[in-house]
């Protein structure tokens, strides 16, 4: 597991911001509109300081009533000024934030669909998930309120000051001294502060990270009574995260304790002095009013700047994890100048002295000098013992990964040649466990070529024998399949696959493994639809259970990733060796060799 910790740790480096805010760039209008709104919210806010200061010296002082009217309307027009610039700003920057977050989202979901196989060994998908939901909402929270407002306080902060200083310029003087000795803890008791915050991020990642194991293995879970012990798991780490968030909280609780001790204790000091200049008649009482005024505005401004610095810092550590993953490099991409893909195609496949080692895995090799061709139309089985390297060619021929050494070639381009698009559009996979989505039956088969038309969609249904049961479910073909396709079984979840496959109409088919847990009469329907699917293509099939492959045209068997022995089931089994083995001990056959080598 990654460190949780680190990953979510803020960061000082905020010139990643600059690249965050230049997502604004198509947005401009609204950016300037939103400036325009802020700019008059904070005019509005100072305004009232004035206004303030006409309604206690032209009003209340001078007991003149007209002009109390007077100033009191001008607080009004101040106070409706403030409120449809706010509004404007609110909505516009949050706008902004939303508009931006989606993009980023886009940007990096777009580019996660695009990373090979071989970087999601070395990366957890839940951290992705991680980046692409509380990193954005990091982010959205900066761009769609939290850099506006620290705007806002600035302009409020240098407005303050100034209209301080042209009140009581002493008073001003004695307001700046103090500064200092408030935001000096306030900086320190922060950083406090930010840290919890940290720790309660880490927990509840914690948390969801188990949520979305147990949930995704619920029937493993069932399957071995571990409700209670998981559920006492997820209370540990529940508790955990909540302890957490109590110390958060109890520290934020005493920072804001502390700034309204240190923020109005200031003010009063301030105001002390202040009233005695005011009784001395060296200041009238409005101008001590609005003095005190400003003085609220810019302790609470710069209070809120402060926050913002963190926020600020926080965001750029989720910027920096999501435009790390924005740039990552496909491993697996087309070349400058790919070579076109022979039309129509055929189907030929040929690998060439090939050897491999997964990333994850370098030390081992997957397959060792694998030569093999695979004529047009030709139905090849691949069998062998588990960890062979069968289901590797399958991810090669895919270009999930590239070869160490060695070519592979389809119809005659090297894939590495090839856009992987145009390669894979040419080939139809139907695995031992396919995927289901939480949609319709029929999106689901459409998920094999998007542009297929409803006619084309029903056409390979039906071939695929998915039509026995679709019409059985209870919406029929509209039925929702629930996540996984936790509403089919086994074998109507691999018809769809097929029919899936179909759809896509490919010159060379894949089948791993497609009905090794199937019971008997859904092989015969997932059989059935093989025949129809396997017409005039190419086929290469993965099987443990050679009954379902000895009628194949050939059958290449491997054995630690090298190609020990090929031919037809009868020459492999006449042979002996180690195919024969593995027959022997799924057909019992009496003339088989003797069974008892551990290699078998």
């Amino acid at each position: 597991m990654a460190d949780s910790k680190n990953d979510r740790a803020s960061s000082r480096d905020l010139r990643v911001l600059r690249r965050l805010f230049g997502l604004l760039k198509p947005y401009r209008g609204r950016v300037v509109l939103a400036g325009i709104s802020l700019t008059l919210a904070a005019g509005a806010v100072l305004g009232l300081g004035t206004a303030l200061r006409w309604l206690v010296d032209a009003g209340f002082a001078a007991g003149n009533a007209d002009l109390l009217d007077h100033a009191l309307l001008g607080l009004f027009a101040f106070v409706l000024l403030l409120a449809g610039a706010t509004y404007a700003r609110s909505y516009l920057v949050t706008w902004l934030g939303e508009r931006v977050t989606a993009d980023i989202r886009r940007l990096v979901f777009e580019r996660a669909l695009t990373l090979s196989p071989a970087y999601y060994e070395t990366t957890r998908t839940g951290e992705v998930v991680s980046r692409l939901t509380a990193d954005t909402a990091t982010v959205q929270t900066i761009v769609g309120s939290s850099a506006s407002m620290a705007l806002r306080n600035v302009l409020l902060f240098a407005g303050g000051v100034a209209m301080m200083a042209i009140a009581s310029p002493k008073l001003t003087a004695v307001a700046l001294l103090v500064v200092p000795l408030v935001v000096g803890p306030l900086i320190f008791f922060g950083r406090k502060v930010r840290a919890l915050s940290r720790e309660s991020q880490d927990r509840l990642g914690d948390v969801g990270a188990d949520i979305e194991e147990s949930l995704a293995a619920i029937r493993t879970v069932q399957a071995f009574n571990r409700e209670r012990a998981d559920g006492e798991r997820f209370g540990s780490r529940v508790e955990d995260a909540f302890g957490a968030n109590v110390r958060r909280a109890k520290a934020r609780s005493a920072l804001i304790a502390m700034v309204m001790l240190f923020v109005f204790g200031a003010v009063g000091f301030v105001l002390w002095i202040g009233g005695r200049d005011a009784i001395a008649g060296e200041i009238t009482a409005g101008q001590l009013s609005a003095f005190v005024f400003y003085a609220v505005v810019v302790a609470a401004s710069v209070g809120a700047i402060s926050e913002f610095a963190a926020d600020l810092q926080r965001a750029a550590g989720a910027c920096e994890r999501l435009f790390e993953l924005a740039d990552a490099i496909p491993e697996i991409r087309a070349p400058s100048s790919p070579v076109a893909m022979p039309a129509p195609a055929q189907g030929r496949v040929e690998f060439r002295d090939v050897t491999f080692r997964y990333p994850a895995a370098p030390d081992r090799t997957a397959l060792a000098d694998l030569s093999f061709k695979v004529e047009p139309g030709e139905t090849v089985a691949i069998v062998g013992p588990s960890g062979a390297g069968k289901t590797t060619v399958f991810q090669l021929l895919l270009r999930f990964y590239d070869p160490q050494s060695g070519t592979i070639t389809i119809d005659g381009v090297k894939l590495a040649d090839a856009d992987p698009a145009d390669l894979r559009a040419r080939i139809g996979l139907v695995a031992q466990e396919p995927t289901i989505f939480a949609a319709d039956v029929l999106e689901n088969i459409r998920y094999g070529n998007g542009a297929a038309s409803d006619e084309a969609v029903m056409k390979a249904a039906r071939a695929a024998h998915v039509d026995e049961f679709a019409e059985r479910l209870p919406d029929g073909w509209k039925t929702y399949l629930g996540e996984r396709g936790v509403r089919l079984s086994g074998g109507q979840r691999q018809r769809i696959a097929i029919a899936r496959a179909l759809v896509r109409d490919p010159a060379v088919l894949l089948l791993d493994e497609a009905t090794s847990a199937l019971d008997a009469e859904s092989e015969r329907y997932v059989q059935a639809a093989f025949e129809s699917l396997g017409k005039g293509r190419t086929v290469l099939v993965i099987a443990h259970r050679l009954a379902t492959v000895a009628r194949a045209d050939r059958l290449l068997v491997l054995d630690r990733g090298r190609l020990v022995a090929a031919g037809s089931h009868a020459k492999l089994i006449a042979e002996g060796g180690l195919y024969a083995r593995l027959a022997a001990l799924q057909f019992k056959a009496p003339d088989a060799p003797d069974v008892e080598n551990k290699r078998a």
